[in-house]
């Protein structure tokens, strides 16, 4: 493991993310970006992407870095990630092997791999991810595991000082679950929650019955938003009042996890739970990691209403890519 790997975001402190999301917003306004010729950045992914490799392979062209990118089972080998494997089945090549050689040709490894929805304590263990770090040293970068995905929150958190400003302890966020007509992943709900409380802010956590979030993510969110100022609570009803940020995102249920057909059926019956403008308080932003189901999980007018800030939080995405390739590359404070 590297001291500078990016899994969660929490390696780089409270003061640290906010450093990274000033840095990004200082970049967005014309600032001059580090250089890093001859450097290379190496991305495996392993399932798809449009932000999160678009931003990364720009901001890597603009640090004067080189992006190499690999779709296993595509383009590279099918890859097996579990130690002691019996390779007898459809992946050719160990991470065991496969890793330390791609470090041989990159300075920062990155990889996408999202969770199977299957078993709780496997995709818990976030499997792939670890596997990198297990084999690599050099830095990792995570593209989206199983359980985070801390370059989104960097954006999120650059586009929360943008409006409400540079301290974000005491500053109300909701984050509301919605509906999708499949069962998604908890990373970025489980990374909003995270980064919110880091900060110190008052994060409100909006779910129905059965769609709750590991226990185990909220119970560490509440210790570090009570350490920075903040708070976590979770209800069951879609109030935001009171919110200064409303973040909706549809994940799959922890308790029920891996019954999809019973969870399909509970979120048929979920459609109130879709964002729409008129629920917004008045002064609060709108936002979504996209890609979003219009009409399903949030509706037209709230997400093309002026109150709407995903566009500019997707835009964000290449600036704070930036500003995480210069912490990464030891040009940056590291707090932790």
């Amino acid at each position: 493991m590297n001291q500078r790997d990016v899994i969660d975001g929490t390696e780089l402190g409270a003061d640290g993310v906010l450093a990274l999301a000033q840095r990004a917003l200082e970049l967005r306004g014309g600032a001059a970006p580090l250089r890093f010729p001859g450097k290379r950045v190496i991305s495996v992914f392993l399932n798809p992407s449009l932000r999160t490799r678009t931003s990364l392979e720009a901001a890597a062209q603009n640090l004067g870095m080189h992006s190499v990118v690999l779709h296993p089972g595509s383009d590279a080998w099918k890859m097996e990630h579990r130690a002691g494997a019996v390779m007898d089945a459809d992946a050719t090549e160990h991470m065991a092997d496969g890793v330390p050689a791609l470090e041989e040709y990159g300075d920062v490894l990155a990889v996408r791999a999202f969770a199977k929805l299957e078993d709780r304590e496997e995709d818990r263990r976030d499997p792939v991810i670890s596997a990198f770090r297990r084999y690599a040293k050099r830095p990792i970068v995570n593209l989206e595991s199983a359980l985070w995905h801390p370059l989104q929150s960097f954006a999120d958190a650059a586009t929360w000082m943008a409006h409400l400003g540079p301290d974000l302890r005491g500053r109300k966020l909701a984050l509301t679950w919605a509906p999708h007509p499949k069962a998604l992943p908890m990373a970025v709900p489980n990374q909003v929650l995270l980064t919110a409380a880091l900060v110190g802010m008052d994060v409100t956590v909006a779910h129905p019955d059965g769609m709750d979030l590991d226990p185990t993510i909220v119970d560490r969110a509440a210790t570090l938003a009570a350490e920075a100022g903040g708070g976590v609570r979770v209800v069951h009803q879609q109030n935001l009042d009171g919110a200064e940020v409303v973040v909706a995102k549809s994940w799959s249920g922890w308790s029920g996890y891996g019954r999809r057909e019973e969870e399909a059926r509970a979120r048929a019956a979920l459609r109130s739970w879709t964002v729409t403008a008129d629920k917004l308080p008045p002064n609060a932003g709108l936002m979504h990691c996209l890609p979003v189901r219009r009409n399903v999980e949030v509706d037209d007018a709230a997400l093309d209403g002026p109150r709407s800030w995903t566009t500019e939080t997707a835009g964000l995405r290449l600036w704070t890519a930036m500003a995480c390739l210069e912490a990464v590359m030891g040009e940056r404070a590291w707090t932790a």
